[in-house]
């Protein structure tokens, strides 16, 4: 086949060069890095190591780099800002001179003290040998200044965060109440399930779920409440929740769309439960609570159409609602009430026969709420809820459109702990050193608080003590506090009350030793006779 000669003005002509692939870079550009978004553009030339050590000082003093963060590798920074190894180890050495950083060989360069001074404007362009002298520089202060500083949690009313800041309120004995033996939590059998849950575990397990919870621990959330709450139910009425705190917020969401606007509460109860449900914009109507539980011919008179109980140990007396309180309460929900059941620590039973649950002798009218916090440790935050037949698909959608479903992986752990039996040889074993506890605060109520009066002892986690006329007539509040200031940590009774009420004390006693309880009673007494 003939081919023509190529003309000389196409030979001139340069070919088109083919398209370059598509990059797989993921790595920030050339002169960045994803590390405090450090941008080379922003350093002066021939001043790099500088820079960069002075980015470092603000990041630590910011806290963006907080005490034991540990810093990339010289060579790994040094390729993403594309500088030389010796520009980041020059600005690492630095710091470490500084007493800021320290190399830790493979464990990486770590930063580990906080800066002389908060601000950041002293060190800009200053080298460490132009600094004055250690000694000669403002005292390192972890302090913020007293604007910002939280208020002390018995300086006023509890507010929403009174919980928070009574938990990071520093203490020597801790002796507040809703805590359980957390050292106490299986660790070693929790790794055995995990393991054996992810082994068995397919792929499409890990995607997105069923809002109602995995199916496996609604099988055995229901098995648990058949074999100790007397609960027969089936798994399509459970929805996993995160904590029995979800679970409230859920509800009672519900409810109010429904033209609900306010929930009875027992009184004295639980400040916690009563804040949750005003947060979801519910009114909260008192009921007294006596001794046989709450007082239902004063919840008729509210004309609250809903109540939250504790029955099976009430917070914070720790009665247990009667057999004739209950048939009350019976007709009362038959008539159109609804009765939102929190059985927070019903398993905590020590001198008494177990009460059934209310949610097992009328399922139609009971909100049924439980959860692993008492038992295990509230950081798992795993509860279920079983709603009403006339609000379950609305309590689900909620939940849907809450967060999609709880993590599935700890409810495969956990429903694999509960059909095992460990959750029951948990609770024999929690049973025995909570009754050596409580026996323990007994005594040394009786020992340093001789004019106190004890209720609740036969169940729970806790107990609550009473002041007679001619025991302790000040406020609790003041006594809590002058406890806190001697490092012992309390709740006084009065927050959970919201009627005047005599002054008491609400002590836990799951999560300490003997001893500590012991001695946190003993500090107690004393400052109670000061008083």
């Amino acid at each position: 086949m003939h081919r023509s000669k190529e003309h000389p003005a196409n030979r001139s002509i340069s070919p088109t060069p083919p398209p370059a692939p598509p990059s797989r870079r993921t790595s920030p550009a050339p002169g960045s890095s994803d590390f405090l978004q450090l941008n080379l553009d922003d350093a002066p030339v021939g001043g790099r190591s500088d820079w960069l050590a002075r980015e470092l000082r603000r990041a630590v003093a910011d806290g963006r780099l907080p005490v034991g963060s540990r810093l990339p590798a010289t060579r790994t920074l040094a390729a993403e800002l594309g500088v030389s190894r010796g520009v980041v180890t020059e600005a690492y050495q630095r710091l470490i001179e500084d007493g800021q950083l320290a190399g830790r060989g493979r464990g990486g360069t770590v930063v580990v003290a906080a800066p002389v001074t908060a601000d950041t404007r002293s060190t800009e362009g200053t080298s460490v040998a132009h600094r004055p002298p250690r000694d000669h520089r403002p005292p390192v202060t972890h302090r913020p200044p007293r604007a910002h500083r939280p208020p002390a949690p018995f300086a006023a009313p509890p507010g929403p965060e009174i919980f928070d800041e009574l938990r990071t309120a520093p203490a020597r004995i801790d002796l507040a109440p809703g805590v359980p033996d957390l050292a106490a939590f299986p660790r070693a059998a929790w790794l055995r399930a995990e393991r054996a849950v992810l082994a068995d575990l397919p792929s499409a397990g890990l995607g997105y779920g069923d809002p109602r919870g995995t199916a496996a621990l609604r099988r055995a959330v229901v098995n648990w409440l058949a074999r100790n709450r007397g609960i027969r139910a089936d798994p399509d009425e459970v929805l996993i929740v995160a904590g029995t705190a979800q679970g409230l917020g859920l509800i009672t969401d519900v409810l109010h769309r429904d033209g609900i606007p306010e929930i009875a509460v027992e009184d004295p109860g639980s400040l916690g439960a009563r804040q949750h449900l005003q947060y979801w914009r519910m009114a909260t109507p008192p009921v007294p609570v006596d001794g046989d539980g709450i007082r239902v011919d004063a919840l008729r008179a509210s004309g609250a159409r809903a109540v939250l109980l504790t029955p099976a140990h009430q917070f914070p007396t720790g009665v247990v609602l009667g057999g004739a309180r209950r048939r009350e309460l019976m007709r009362w929900a038959a008539d159109g009430g609804l009765i939102i059941e929190d059985d927070y620590d019903a398993e905590h039973r020590y001198d008494r026969a177990p009460v059934p649950a209310l949610r097992s002798l009328l399922p139609e009218q009971v909100c049924y709420a439980g959860s692993v916090s008492k038992l295990l440790a509230p950081a798992l935050r795993v509860g279920w809820l079983l709603p009403p037949p006339k609000y379950r698909e609305a309590v689900v959608d909620a939940k849907r459109f809450a967060d999609l479903g709880s993590a599935a992986l700890p409810q495969l752990v956990l429903a694999r702990l509960m059909e095992s039996g460990e959750l029951e040889r948990r609770l024999r074993l929690l049973r025995r050193r909570h009754r050596r506890r409580r026996d323990a605060m007994i005594a040394a109520i009786r020992a340093h608080l001789p004019g106190a009066t004890v209720h609740g002892a036969a169940a729970g986690v806790h107990l609550t003590l009473t002041f007679g006329p001619d025991g302790y007539r000040g406020s609790d509040t003041d006594l809590a506090a002058a406890a806190l200031t001697h490092g012992v940590k309390v709740h006084p009774l009065s927050w959970h009350c919201q009627r005047p009420s005599p002054p008491g004390l609400v002590l836990g006693y799951a999560a300490r030793t003997q001893d500590e309880i012991t001695q946190g009673l003993a500090v107690v007494g004393e400052v109670l006779r000061s008083a």
